[in-house]
C-alpha cells in the first residue's frame, strides 16, 4: 500500500527519506533548549538509583571506533534505565577527543559535572585512598623486577604491557664451568665444560646473575668434542638440532600404523653423566665475555618446554642504558640496540654455539602507549602487598577473590579470566618514575634511607592538595606536613629527602573511578560496562583499590564489551587508524547508522565495514518505513475522543495487540540483560516482517473505502497508537533521534519528549 497515494492521509512531517544532516542537529539544540537530560533526572529524583560509572577514557590519539562503541552501549543503557522509571546520572569521564562527538552521537549525560572530575577533591582523594592501604600495613618499598619502557622511561602496569610479534636473535650460549666441578663429577676430569643456556634476548647477558636449573629435572654432561655441554635429558636432542646436527641421525622406528622416520643419537656413549638439577646448585661458571663468575640456582619456574632447561637470570638495573659494568663495548649504549654488539662478543669469545644469523620469531611485551618494546628491570618501587596476613584479616587477595566471586560477570568466561589473573598477579606496583601524575606523599630518611610511610602524613598532604592543587606537596616545606621536631624512628636524624615518582596510572583511574562513585553516585555501582581489554587494567585495580580500603567490591555486575576489529578480525588498537572514521559516517550517513552497528554487535569483537554499514541502512530504512506508514495512518487521530475500547477492537486489530505484547516482552528482556543485539533484531523483525506483511496489507481496503468518523478507521487507529506509544520509546534508547522525531508526530502524545515517556509494561 502506498500512503502517499491516500488523498485522504497527507504526508506528515515524518518523512520516509530520513534527513540527518538537517534533522539531528536540530534534535541536539531541540534537547538542551528544553534541558531534556536534566528534566529526567528531576522526574525520577525520587527513585532508586541505577548506577552506571564511565571509565577512564582516552587521553591521546585520533577518535577510535571502540570510543564510539563504548560511550553508545552506556547510552543506551542509561536511556533504557531511565525510561524504565530508574535514576541514572551518567557522569562522562573527561576525554581528549572533547564531548562534543559524543554529544553529536545522542549521548546523554552530566557533561558540566565531567570536568569536575578533574577538580583538586579527586586528586585528594587518590591520597586519602593511599593513606587507608598504607594504615592496614599493605604499602611497602622494595626492588623487583617490573616491566619498564624505555622508550618512556617509566615502570608499568602489567594492563599496560600488550604483545607484539618481533623477529629476534637466537643464541645458544656456553658459561664456561668453574673448578669445583670435577669434585662433584670426577669423570670430567681435565675436560672444558659449559653450562648451555638459550636466549632470544641476549641484550640481558651483561646483567647475568646466575643460571637457574629445575631442582627434579634430570640434566645430562654431553661429550661434543672439544667441549662437554651440561643441558636437559629430555632437551638433548633439541639442542643438537641446533648447534650440532651432525651428532644426530635418522632413523626408522616401527610402529604398528607403519614406519615413522624419527632422530637417534649418534652415539648414546656420548652421555658422560647424568645428574638432577639438585646435583648441580652453587657450582660456579665463568660469564662468556665479562670477567665475573655466578652461580648456579634453583628455580621452580624453569621448565623443559623450550630452551635448555638452564634458565640465564639477567637483573637489569638503571635506566635502559649499560652503565661501566657492562664493559667498554656496552657503556652507554640503549640496552634495546646491543643484540648485534652481543652477538659478536659471543662469537669472539667461543661462546656462541650456533649461527649468528639464527633468529626466532616471538611474540615480545611492548607499551601499551607508546608501543615501543619493555623490558623488566630491578627497581626499587612501591608495591601493595597481597598476600601479607593482616591482624585478625585474611590477606587481600582471599578478601579480593570472595567479592570476585559475588559480582556477576558477563559473557562467559570474563568471571573465570580474572579470577585466575587475580590468583596469580604478584604484588601490585603503584610507582611510577617520572612526572605526569599524583605525587607519592611519602619521605626518607637522609641518613639511613628509611622511608616514612606515614597515613597521618598522607591525610595532612591531602587537606592540602584539596585546597591548593596537588603541586603544593612539592611547593611546600617538609616541616609543615611532619611536623617540629620530627626524626627518623631507625637512626634519629632530622633530614629529609621526599620520594621521587608518581602513583601509577592504573592506580589514579581506579580512585578517581571511586571517588566520582562516592561524591556523585552510589558505591557500588550497578553495572560496569568496558571492553574486556580494560578487564585485567583498571577494572581489577578498582577491585584492589576498593576491597583493600572499603572490603567491598566497587561494582555488582561487570559486562565486558567486544573490542573493534579489521576485516581479518584483528584487533584495532587505538593508535591504528580505521579506514573508516566515525566523522566520516555522521557526516554522510548521520548519527544513527553508527547507533545502530553498536546495538547489532553482541557481545563478542565486531568490525565495521561500507557492506555492514550498508545493511544496517538498510534494516533502519525498514524501520523507519513502518513509523512513516504508522503515523500516516495515524493523522487525523484523537486519543481522548477516537480510542475504541479494547472489546469493541476489530478482531484484526485485535491480533496487532498480541503481537505487541509479544515484542514487547521480548524486548524489556533483552534490554535488562544488555543484549542491544536482540532489541534490534526483535524491533526489525517486528517492524519488517511483522506489521507491514501482515497487517498493512489488510488495512488498504478498509481505510481507502471507510470515512475518517467509522469505527474500522478507529479500530485501526487505537492499535496503531498503541504500537506507537510502546514502540517509540523501546526505540528511544537505540534509536534516539528517529523515535524522538517520530514521538513529535504522535498525535496526543503523553509527554513532550520521547525520553520523559515511560516503557511498555511487559
Amino acid at each position: 500500500m502506498d500512503f502517499q497515494d491516500d488523498r485522504d492521509l497527507p504526508r506528515p512531517e515524518f518523512s520516509l527519506q530520513a534527513e540527518p544532516a538537517r534533522l539531528e542537529p536540530r534534535m541536539l539544540a531541540w534537547w538542551a533548549e528544553r534541558s531534556i537530560w536534566a528534566r529526567m533526572q528531576e522526574k525520577h529524583a525520587g527513585a532508586e538509583p541505577f548506577v552506571l560509572p564511565d571509565g577512564p577514557s582516552s587521553t591521546d590519539g585520533p577518535l577510535h571506533m571502540g570510543h564510539v562503541l563504548n560511550k553508545v552501549l552506556k547510552d543506551m543503557v542509561v536511556k533504557y534505565r531511565g525510561l524504565s522509571g530508574r535514576r541514572c546520572d551518567f557522569i562522562p569521564r573527561p576525554d581528549s577527543h572533547g564531548p562534543a562527538i559524543f554529544q553529536r552521537l545522542g549521548v546523554f549525560g552530566s557533561w558540566e559535572a565531567s570536568a569536575r572530575t578533574l577538580d583538586f577533591a579527586y586528586e585528594a582523594q587518590e591520597l586519602r585512598e593511599l593513606a587507608m592501604l598504607a594504615r592496614r600495613g599493605l604499602l611497602y618499598r622494595a626492588k623487583k623486577s617490573v616491566p619498564w619502557c624505555v622508550h618512556e622511561q617509566t615502570a608499568l602496569a602489567e594492563a599496560e604491557v600488550e604483545s607484539a610479534p618481533r623477529t629476534s636473535p637466537s643464541a645458544y650460549v656456553a658459561f664456561r664451568a668453574g673448578p669445583e666441578l670435577v669434585e662433584r663429577f670426577s669423570s670430567l676430569q681435565g675436560r672444558e665444560v659449559c653450562f648451555v643456556t638459550w636466549t632470544s634476548a641476549p641484550w640481558t647477558l651483561p646483567a647475568n646473575a646466575a643460571i637457574a636449573v629445575n631442582a627434579d629435572a634430570e640434566y645430562v654432561f654431553y661429550d661434543a668434542g672439544p667441549r662437554v655441554l651440561c643441558v636437559a635429558k629430555d632437551l638433548l636432542a633439541k639442542v643438537l638440532a641446533e648447534v650440532k646436527a651432525d651428532e644426530l641421525v635418522m632413523k626408522n622406528a616401527r610402529l604398528p600404523g607403519g614406519d615413522v622416520e624419527t632422530v637417534a643419537f649418534d652415539d648414546l656413549r656420548k652421555v658422560l653423566v647424568y645428574a638432577s638439577g639438585q646435583d648441580l646448585e652453587r657450582l660456579t661458571y665463568q660469564h662468556p665475555f665479562l670477567e665475573r663468575t655466578g652461580r648456579v640456582v634453583l628455580g621452580a619456574h624453569v621448565t623443559l618446554e623450550t630452551g635448555t632447561g638452564l634458565e640465564s637470570y639477567n637483573p637489569l638495573r638503571g635506566d635502559g642504558r649499560y652503565d661501566e659494568t657492562a664493559g667498554p663495548a656496552l657503556r652507554g649504549l640503549r640496552v634495546l640496540e646491543a643484540d648485534p654488539i652481543i652477538i659478536g662478543l659471543l662469537a669472539e669469545s667461543g661462546a656462541l654455539l650456533n649461527s649468528k644469523t639464527d633468529t626466532v620469531e616471538q611474540n615480545h611485551p611492548s607499551c601499551a602507549r607508546c608501543h615501543h618494546p619493555v623490558i623488566l628491570l630491578a627497581e626499587t618501587q612501591w608495591f601493595i602487598a597481597l598476600d601479607k596476613p593482616l591482624a585478625g584479616e585474611k590477606p587481600l587477595r582471599q578478601r579480593v577473590l570472595e567479592e570476585v566471586d559475588r559480582v556477576k560477570w558477563a559473557p562467559d568466561g570474563t568471571h573465570s579470566r580474572i579470577r585466575e589473573t587475580l590468583e596469580k598477579q604478584p604484588d601490585w606496583c603503584i610507582s611510577r618514575r617520572g612526572s605526569g601524575g599524583v605525587l607519592l606523599p611519602i619521605v626518607s630518611c637522609e641518613g639511613c634511607g628509611e622511608a616514612v610511610v606515614s597515613p597521618e602524613l598522607m591525610e595532612r598532604v591531602a587537606a592540602a592538595v584539596e585546597r591548593e592543587g596537588a603541586g603544593t606537596w612539592e611547593r611546600t616545606p617538609m616541616e609543615e606536613f611532619l611536623g617540629a621536631g620530627f626524626r627518623c624512628a631507625l637512626c634519629g636524624r632530622s633530614a629529609f629527602q621526599r620520594e621521587k615518582g608518581t602513583l601509577d596510572a592504573g592506580f589514579d583511574s581506579a580512585c578517581r573511578f571511586l571517588a566520582v562513585l562516592e561524591r556523585r553516585q552510589r558505591l557500588p555501582a550497578d553495572l560496569l560496562l568496558e571492553g574486556r581489554d580494560q578487564l585485567l587494567g583498571w577494572v581489577s585495580s578498582a577491585m584492589l583499590v576498593c576491597v583493600g580500603t572499603r572490603d567491598v567490591a566497587p561494582y555488582r555486575a561487570c559486562l565486558m564489551h567486544g573490542l573493534v576489529v579489521d576485516e581479518q578480525g584483528e584487533e584495532m588498537p587505538q593508535h591504528r587508524e580505521s579506514t573508516i572514521a566515525a566523522e566520516e559516517i555522521i557526516r554522510r550517513h548521520g548519527a544513527e547508522v553508527l547507533r545502530l552497528w553498536v546495538a547489532s554487535a553482541c557481545r563478542s569483537d565486531v568490525s565495521i565495514s561500507p557492506e555492514t554499514l550498508q545493511e544496517l541502512r538498510q534494516g533502519y530504512a525498514k524501520i523507519r518505513g513502518t513509523l512513516h506508514g504508522v503515523l500516516h495512518i495515524l493523522h487525523g487521530f484523537n486519543p481522548a475522543r477516537d480510542m475504541v475500547p479494547a472489546a469493541d477492537l476489530l478482531p484484526e486489530d485485535s491480533v496487532v495487540r498480541g503481537w505487541l505484547a509479544e515484542m514487547v516482552a521480548q524486548v524489556l528482556q533483552a534490554y535488562e540483560a544488555c543484549e542491544f543485539h536482540l532489541v534490534y533484531a526483535t524491533m526489525l523483525d517486528f517492524c519488517s516482517t511483522g506489521l507491514p506483511a501482515m497487517y498493512f496489507n489488510s488495512l488498504e481496503d478498509r481505510l481507502s473505502t471507510a470515512t475518517t468518523a467509522e469505527r474500522s478507521r478507529h479500530s485501526a487507529q487505537t492499535v496503531l497508537f498503541e504500537v506507537a506509544s510502546a514502540l517509540l520509546p523501546l526505540l528511544a534508547p537505540v534509536l534516539s533521534f528517529t523515535a524522538e522525531e517520530a514521538w513529535q508526530q504522535l498525535p496526543g502524545r503523553p509527554a513532550e519528549s520521547v525520553f520523559l515517556a515511560s516503557l511498555p509494561p511487559s
